[in-house]
């Protein structure tokens, strides 16, 4: 680190030296973006997702870039594999300090086909897994006296297109989520809130992203002209696991180019 006056200032508001964080979803996509920044901004990363191979891939990626990396591989579906999911991540470097969860799954049948099948193991995935992981996590947050509660919602918590179906009650869950775990835990310093993306080209919009048509309007709707990339939400993510977001809580911050403000 450089020892510019400016090196510093920025240091003191956005390092996360010492910290330790909890990414799930972290091994493609949004999540494994989150999880490079926080790792390169200092903090000891455990990347949970199921694809074994992947999560090696990616902390071979974050060690190469001189940081502290871990995986768990788990299956966020059911309860008991979260709990292993939890234990495992408490296991690597310690409690943590900032759990991101971007973990999800994007099952889209029309409403009318929409079964228990679908519905339950959306909510299990999308809304139980980040519940339950903060139940785990943010009362020892809490007692230390700093913590980071981040999700990963959908436009579909706020507006219904393209079969929202399951997926957007569930990321409107988790919005709500957030604000719940903000009123719980905020007064002992541990704040949470939520990252609202636009349309962004990953694994988990893969149908829509076969359908150039529907990419193309989509960017047409935001301000930007153009449709998110994973890294796009590493400053956002960087900016609300440390020390400087402390006064943001219960939030929901948009990172979509302006696709909602119209």
């Amino acid at each position: 680190m450089s020892d510019r006056p400016s090196a510093a200032y920025l240091s003191g508001l956005f390092s996360l030296e010492g910290r330790v964080a909890v990414v799930t979803g972290g091994s493609s996509g949004i999540g494994r973006a989150i999880a490079e920044a926080l790792a390169r901004s200092g903090a000891s990363v455990v990347v949970v997702a199921r694809r074994e191979p992947d999560l090696a891939g990616t902390v071979r990626d974050l060690e190469a870039h001189g940081c502290r990396a871990a995986w768990v591989s788990a299956d966020l579906a059911s309860r008991s594999g979260v709990r292993r999911a939890a234990e495992g991540a408490a296991g690597a470097f310690g409690e943590p300090d900032i759990l991101v969860n971007a973990a999800g799954i994007n099952l889209r049948p029309p409403m009318g086909e929409l079964g228990e099948d679908v519905w339950d193991t959306t909510m299990a995935v999308n809304l139980d897994a980040p519940f339950l992981l903060g139940q785990r996590f943010a009362p020892g947050m809490a007692e230390r006296g700093f913590g980071r509660l981040i999700h990963i919602a959908s436009q579909q918590a706020f507006r219904a297109f393209v079969t929202s179906g399951a997926y957007g009650v569930s990321k409107a869950g988790l919005v709500a989520l957030a604000r719940s775990q903000a009123e719980a835990w905020s007064g002992r310093g541990v704040t949470a809130n939520t990252l609202v993306p636009g349309f962004v080209m990953t694994p988990l919009n893969a149908r829509l992203s076969a359908d150039p048509d529907r990419v193309e309007a989509l960017a047409a709707r935001t301000m930007t002209g153009r449709n998110g990339v994973a890294d796009d939400f590493a400053g956002a993510a960087v900016f609300l696991a440390g020390a400087s977001s402390a006064y943001v809580t219960g939030q929901a911050i948009f990172v979509d180019g302006g696709f909602s403000v119209h």
